[in-house]
C-alpha cells in the first residue's frame, strides 16, 4: 500500500485497484480509518477524535489531489507524495 503522506505519526496510504468510493487509508498506531475523500467521512475503522481531525484537515486542504491519486492507483499509475499538515 503506497505511501502518500506522513505528519504527527499519522500515515495515509492508497492502495491500488481498490473498490468504490474513492478514498484513502490513515493509520496512527494500532488504529486505522478508511476516508471518503469526496465527503470526508470515516467508512470504517476509528481513530481518536484529535487525529481524525488532523487528517480530515488535512484531506481537505487535498481533496483535488487525492481524487488524482485515486484515479491514478486505479489505473495502476505511479502515485506522488502530497506535502503533510503543517
Amino acid at each position: 500500500m503506497p505511501e502518500i503522506s506522513r505528519f504527527f505519526g499519522i500515515v495515509i496510504s492508497m492502495h491500488f485497484r481498490e473498490h468504490l468510493p474513492p478514498h484513502f487509508h490513515a493509520e496512527y498506531g494500532e488504529d486505522e480509518a478508511t476516508i471518503d475523500i469526496r465527503a470526508l467521512t470515516v467508512l470504517d475503522g476509528a481513530l481518536s477524535s484529535r487525529s481524525l481531525g488532523m487528517v480530515i484537515e488535512w484531506a481537505s486542504q487535498h481533496q483535488s489531489e487525492l481524487l488524482d491519486l485515486w484515479d491514478r492507483a486505479q489505473h495502476r499509475q505511479p502515485l506522488y507524495k502530497l506535502p503533510p499538515l503543517k
